[in-house]
Order: C-alpha cells, then sequence, then structure tokens
C-alpha cells in the first residue's frame, strides 16, 4: 500500500498544550512522523488566540502562520480549551482549520460541548507512553497525510 506524500511538504500545526512533557512527547512524535511539519507551541488559551487571531507578540505573520492544524488540550490555564475552539469555529477565516482536541478529559460533557463546537476530531490521551506515542503519529498521518485540504 502507497503511503501518503507527507516527506516533502511543509505543514504548519498549532500545538496548544500546557503541560511541558505532553507537548515535548507530541514533538518528538511529530517529528519522527513529519519531520518537515512546523509544530509551534503556545501554552494557554490566550497565547492560542492572540496566535491565531495575529495580537500581540503574534502580529507578524512570519512568527505566526496559520496552522493547517490545531492540537488543543482543553485544561489550559487563562482560556480554557473548549473557549479557544468556539472562538476558532465562530471565525470565518479559521473556522476551515482543522481543530483536534487532545486530551486527558473523557467527560461525556467535554465530549459533547466540542462537538456542539464543531470540533473536526477529539482524542483522550491513553496513561500509556507507547500507546500515546502512537496516537500522535497516527493522528499526525492522517491530518497531514491522508487528509486533503482546501
Amino acid at each position: 500500500m502507497a503511503s501518503p506524500a507527507v516527506a516533502t511538504r511543509g505543514f504548519t500545526i498549532l500545538l496548544v498544550e500546557d503541560d511541558e512533557d505532553h507537548a515535548e512527547l507530541v514533538f518528538r512524535c511529530l517529528r519522527e512522523q513529519l519531520p518537515h511539519a512546523q509544530v509551534n507551541h503556545v501554552r494557554d488559551g490566550q497565547a492560542a488566540l492572540d496566535y491565531l487571531l495575529r495580537r500581540g507578540d503574534y502580529e507578524d505573520p512570519a512568527r505566526s502562520p496559520l496552522p493547517e492544524l490545531i492540537l488543543l488540550d482543553l485544561r489550559l490555564p487563562l482560556v480554557d480549551g473548549l473557549s479557544v475552539l468556539e472562538e476558532v469555529k465562530r471565525s470565518p477565516e479559521l473556522r476551515r482549520v482543522p481543530a483536534v482536541v487532545l486530551t486527558t478529559s473523557d467527560a461525556p460533557k467535554d465530549l459533547q460541548r466540542a462537538y456542539a463546537s464543531h470540533v473536526n476530531s477529539y482524542l483522550v490521551k491513553p496513561m500509556d507512553f507507547e500507546q500515546f506515542s502512537r496516537q500522535v503519529q497516527d493522528l499526525g498521518l492522517y491530518w497531514v497525510g491522508w487528509n486533503r485540504h482546501p
């Protein structure tokens, strides 16, 4: 079976994650799977909105290119991930960017609110290191390799 063409094209991902260990693991897995992807990391929901709406430190589009994928934790400082998701999906410029919730929460209310806010996918982080690594690699392969973007 032919693999998707991901190795040679650039792709920008915004990772919104406050847990440094989780962020580092996501970076490593994506770097391994998608060596040409540019992963930009912010640590809280306010920084995510500033990045996406090009405010403050992120006004320069060269420093904050529009991502082709948003990986979003829910439990974030300053502005929670669901509020970030709602703002993204309200924006005509941003709503087409796929947003994937990557969280430890398997609470039905979080899942329901995320899908009511038009999340593209909702993934619960496995507690097992190997399973988490595989999940992130599969996530990258799907969204960057198999899925087609306009």
